[in-house]
Parts: C-alpha cells; sequence; structure tokens
C-alpha cells in the first residue's frame, strides 16, 4: 500500500518504461513511412479508433472498480481480523481464570502466541506465488519491488513463527495443506481443555468457540480472493483491445498533423505516445490492483497490520520487549 501522499509521474515512469519503449517503436516508424517513403495509405480515419478507444475505456472503467472492489474486500476482512483479534485478547485475559498467578500468566501467553502464529501463518500463504499474479513474475512488477521490502519474503516462515508456537505443535501441522487452518484447530482443543478442566465457563467458552469461527470466516474470505482471480475472460479482452488500440493511435493521428504542414507530421511521435500512454497505464492499474495479497506495492498491508495486532496483544499480556511497528520503505506499506 502506497502511504504517500501520491505517486509521482516519475515513479509511473519508472513503472511502465518498458511498455513506453514498445509506444516509441509503434510511433516511430509509421511517423517515418509516412515522412520519407510517402506511405500515405497507412493512415486510418478517426472513428474506428474512436470507437475502439470507447469500447477499451469502458472495460477499464469496469476492470478497475471490479478490482478495486477486491482489494477493498481484502482490506475489510482484515481490519475484522483486528478487532475480532483484540476481542479475543481480552476474552482470553478475563475469561480464563486460575488460581495460580504464573500458571494463569501462561496460559494466557500460549493461547495469544498460538493466535499470533495463526496470524503468522494466514500471511505466508497469502504472499504464496499463484501462476495469475505479477509481483513474482511480471518483470515490471519485479523491478519496482526492490524498492521496498516483503517481510515474507525476507525471512522464512519457520523463523517467524518459532517465537508464537512450540516446535511440537509446528511440526505437526507443518507439513499440512493448510497449516493456518490446522492451528487454528489446535487453539479450540486448547480451550475446550481449559473448558474441562474448570478454567473457562460454559457461557464463556461458547463464545470464545464462536470468535474462533469468526476467524476461520476471516480466513476462508481471504482464501477466496487469493484463489480466485479476476476472470480472466474479462483480463485477456481488455489487454487485447489495448493493445489494437495503441497500434491504431498512432496511425489516425497522421493525418491531423499532416494537415497542419509538412513538419507538424514529427509531432504525430510525441503526441500518440501520451495519448497511448495514458491508456496502457489505466490498464496496468487495474491489473496492479486485482491480487491484493501477491506482494506487489498496492496490496493490503497484512505484514503490517499483523505487526499490529502482535504489538496490541503482547502489551496485553504486559510485555515489554515488543517488537516496533513496521514502518514504509519509499511510502510502501507491506
Amino acid at each position: 500500500m502506497h502511504s504517500g501522499r501520491q505517486y509521482t509521474i516519475s515513479e509511473f515512469i519508472y513503472w511502465t518504461r518498458r511498455k513506453i519503449y514498445v509506444l516509441i517503436i509503434l510511433a516511430v516508424i509509421p511517423t517515418i513511412c509516412y515522412a520519407f517513403f510517402g506511405c500515405t495509405w497507412i493512415t486510418i480515419p478517426w472513428p474506428p479508433i474512436m470507437l475502439i478507444g470507447t469500447a477499451s475505456a469502458l472495460i477499464a472503467g469496469f476492470r478497475n472498480n471490479a478490482t478495486y472492489g477486491r482489494s477493498w474486500e481484502a482490506r475489510q476482512i482484515w481490519g475484522r481480523i483486528i478487532n475480532s483479534s483484540r476481542a479475543f485478547g481480552i476474552m482470553v485475559m478475563d475469561f480464563i481464570r486460575h488460581p495460580q498467578a504464573d500458571a494463569m500468566k501462561d496460559v494466557h501467553q500460549r493461547i495469544i502466541y498460538r493466535h499470533l502464529a495463526w496470524i503468522t501463518s494466514l500471511r505466508y500463504q497469502l504472499r504464496e506465488k499463484r501462476q495469475w499474479e505479477n509481483a513474482r513474475i511480471n518483470p515490471q512488477y519485479i523491478e519496482y519491488s526492490q524498492r521496498y521490502k516483503v517481510p515474507e519474503w525476507e525471512t522464512t516462515i519457520d523463523e517467524e513463527i518459532a517465537t508464537f508456537l512450540s516446535i511440537e505443535e509446528w511440526q505437526s501441522v507443518k507439513g499440512k495443506k493448510n497449516a493456518a487452518t490446522q492451528i487454528m484447530a489446535l487453539q479450540s482443543s486448547a480451550i475446550r481443555e481449559l473448558y474441562e478442566q474448570g478454567m473457562i465457563t460454559e457461557l464463556k467458552y461458547i463464545e470464545m468457540q464462536q470468535l474462533l469461527k469468526e476467524f476461520y470466516e476471516h480466513q476462508g474470505g481471504c482464501e477466496r480472493i487469493k484463489n480466485f482471480p479476476y476472470p480472466r475472460q474479462y483480463s485477456s479482452i481488455s489487454r487485447f483491445f489495448f493493445a489494437i488500440l495503441t497500434m491504431l493511435i498512432p496511425l489516425g493521428m497522421l493525418n491531423e498533423f499532416a494537415k497542419l504542414g509538412p513538419g507538424f507530421i514529427w509531432l504525430n511521435i510525441p503526441f500518440s505516445i501520451i495519448v497511448s500512454w495514458m491508456f496502457v497505464t489505466l490498464e496496468d492499474i487495474g491489473e496492479s490492483t486485482e491480487n491484493p495479497f501477491e506482494g506487489a506495492a498496492n496490496d493490503v498491508p497484512i505484514s503490517t497490520i499483523s505487526r499490529t495486532i502482535e504489538i496490541d496483544l503482547r502489551e496485553m499480556l504486559g510485555e515489554e520487549k515488543i517488537p516496533p511497528a513496521r514502518v514504509a520503505t519509499n511510502f510502501i506499506q507491506m
């Protein structure tokens, strides 16, 4: 997530410069052919270009609205995870009682740490690569990713989760297909044991189990967005339309600048590049928003949110050695 005031024009140009090189070629070749070789037949009238441009703009608007919806839904889910986690922390501290203070403190820590292990496992699962994502496949995204750091790519899950989960528990779930699901199952079993030992009343036990169910719902919402891409048919047709449009724009502008005089024909190069770049960038913006967990600059900042939850819950435990909040790198918050 970009946490600055805005992206700069230089960032956009740097991000899209590979496509700008292509646009330069598409503008220069027909202009040279027209100016030096008299290939006037390559020009096309504006009406068909306007129709394609209108269709492309409508598709881009539809796509950008849909991809923003995916991103906003992902942010709402993680907002609910924050709220539910804080409520869970309060319940653990207030509902679980033990006659011995040290034993009670140990139980509180194990339950809360296991919850932090679930959050850690979930965010690592959401950062896994998918075939339709761009962050670790598309050179345009890989290059821009040098400007920020993705915590899940910097350290392994074993290093992160060792703080929160015992070796035995982690080994029991590590090889599972969905480790986060299994960690929450361990949490449910642990709370049930506390209920059987009389450390939680029946009513409070039911409330805590209901909250665990909510965590599963939040996890399922994240997995739905992660594992179901923006429909490929819409993404593909949008890309095809914009490719056709960027090839036709220089051909359509040739006649218009030729009418102004012989020397004005060269203005076709910068103006067709600018117009084409606007459409291409609009397409890229939609693409960069459609996968909110992939590790790109416009992702939902799940690493930062997870650290916020960790700080809140560990402060509830009364701990003093608490990791600092994550800070943005070049205004990119992950």
